[in-house]
Order: C-alpha cells, then structure tokens, then sequence
C-alpha cells in the first residue's frame, strides 16, 4: 500500500474515491498537518501504488475495512479519525460501523451513510426496470476499462471537469443512453478550473496510464457481494461522533432518494455533528472547496478534541 504522510499528532485517515489517488486531499493533509494532526492517505486497494487484485471478489467493504484497520496498526496508532469520499466515504462509514474501537469518529463527502441492507443498489434498479445506469454499465469487465483506457488523460479531464460545480450541469454519473459509454455524459473543458491543478492531474494521469481503471471499476463491481457479507449489520447505525458534507452540485445528489437519506442522518447517525451542504459545488468538493471543507473538518476534530 503506498500511503502518503504528513505532520504528527493524533491519526486522521483519507480514503479516496474514483478515479482518483491519494493526491485529492493534499490541501486538508496539509491544513490538518498544521493543525496538530498526522494525516495519512493512502491509494486504495486498487490504486495507484497499492496491490491491486485482478478479483472483483476482493474488493468488498470487508476489504476496504481490513486494510484500513491494519493500516492503522502500521503507523502504530490505536485508534484513527477516518474521513473519505466518494467510494471512500463508504469505506470510512463501513470501517467505523465494523471497528468502532479502532475508529473514533468518522467524515463522510459526497455519499451519506446508508446502513447495510438486504437488496443492494443494483438489484434494487433492476426491479425498477432500469438497465443503463452508469454502475450496470460498469459490471461487465473489460468495456468500461476499454472505454476509459483509451485515453486516459482526456478520460481524466472531462471526468473532473464535467462531475465539478464549474461543469455544464448535466449528469454523468447517471442513467446512460442506450449503448452509449460514461464519457459521452462528459465534455471537454476549454480550461482547467483553478482548483484543478495541473502538476497533479499529470501525476494521476501517469499513474493511471500505468495501472490502468480495472482496480477501481472492481469496488463496483462487488456490490452484490457486500449486500451478502454485511447481513449481520443489516440496519445498523453508526454510533461514533461523525460529519457529512456535500455538494448541492453533485451528482449523488441526483440519485433517487437521496435527499431523504440525507435528511434521515440523524436517524443512522445518531452522534452526527452536522450535515454541511456547500451551495454550487460539484462532485469533488474538498478541492473545489478546499479552505471550507478544512474549516468543517479542523472544526470537527478541534471539538472532538477539545
């Protein structure tokens, strides 16, 4: 696993989502650095410099939480704030329900908690009828890998670009037409927005182009199976001090229902401290809003802390 560190003090641990790399959270690992805080954030399991398993079988939230919790142990620490977003946001939420005694608290972007449950997403679109969704499309190995692969660093850019709060306000991670692939939600932008900056868009594009999109299409690609394995938590809520923060321009928000999820928080989250929604930001929100994502994190940790 290559994990990249910063400062010393209490843990804090970031998961990153897709497609991304550890790189996404340099602006809260340096803020939280100098805050008092060791920040790590690794590539996660089919990532970057970290083993990637060609099994999609090895990707379940068991998984993620597994190598989170030896994580901890590695860096010689007994216990971690863990934050994520994206698919890293599950990942945080499931290590804290599963490890409570290693997590003491938990920050979700993007993605609320949505408690283990019997009928995963996929089956649950199926009864709906839908059949192109951008997750379904995802299934089958090798398409969407030959769709994203093919260049990689236009892939990057109109991904980023077109899921941000500066994008053309279309959805793309969505229902797709029929036949058609992720990319042709997305556009090209003329510029790269501010936030987006360039030196690091070449280091993700280079790692990508190296490893290739297959470690990360597989976290979609075993959410059947964390529907079997997470049976006994069927419904459980988090009890750990835990933040959510989202965008009002992202595409989750999109998705049916989840306005209700989120406003049930309190209900799954019982020690929420608060449920921040940033007006016109996009999918990425800790870089499209790097200086108000750290104010609500720093001001998280300082009251648990405190």
């Amino acid at each position: 696993m290559r994990v990249a560190l910063q400062g010393t003090g209490p843990l804090v641990l970031f998961c990153h989502g897709f497609p991304e790399l550890w790189v996404s959270w340099r602006a809260q690992m340096a803020a939280i650095a100098d805050a008092g805080y060791r920040a790590a954030a690794p590539d996660m399991r089919g990532y970057g410099g970290t083993d990637a398993p060609a099994d999609p079988a090895q990707y379940t939230m068991l998984h993620h939480a597994g190598d989170m919790v030896d994580l901890v142990r590695v860096l010689g620490a007994g216990s971690a704030v863990i934050v994520g977003h994206d698919w890293g946001a599950p990942a945080a939420w499931h290590s804290a329900l599963l490890r409570p005694d290693v997590f003491r608290a938990v920050v979700g972007l993007s993605v609320p908690y949505v408690p283990p449950a019997k009928t995963d997403l996929l089956t649950a679109l199926e009864h709906q009828g839908v059949t192109t969704f951008y997750m379904q499309y995802f299934q089958q190995e090798g398409v969407a890998e030959e769709e994203l692969e093919a260049d990689v660093a236009a892939t990057l850019r109109r991904v980023t670009f077109s899921m941000s709060g500066d994008g053309p306000g279309r959805t793309v991670a969505g229902i797709l037409a029929p036949g058609a692939g992720l990319l042709d939600n997305t556009v090209e932008p003329d510029v790269l927005p501010d936030w987006l900056l360039q030196d690091d868009l070449d280091y993700v594009v280079g790692e990508f182009r190296r490893t290739g999109f297959r470690g990360g299409l597989n976290w979609y690609r075993a959410i059947r199976r964390n529907a079997e394995l997470l049976a006994p938590w069927y419904g459980c809520p988090i009890r750990q001090p835990s933040l959510f923060i989202g965008g009002s321009r992202d595409d989750v928000f999109r998705l049916p229902g989840m306005q209700q999820r989120i406003a049930a928080l309190p209900q799954v989250l019982p020690e929420l401290r608060g449920a921040h929604v940033l007006e016109g930001a996009g999918h990425w929100l800790q870089r499209e809003r790097a200086r108000e994502v750290n104010r609500l994190l720093l001001s998280f940790l300082n009251e648990l802390d405190g």
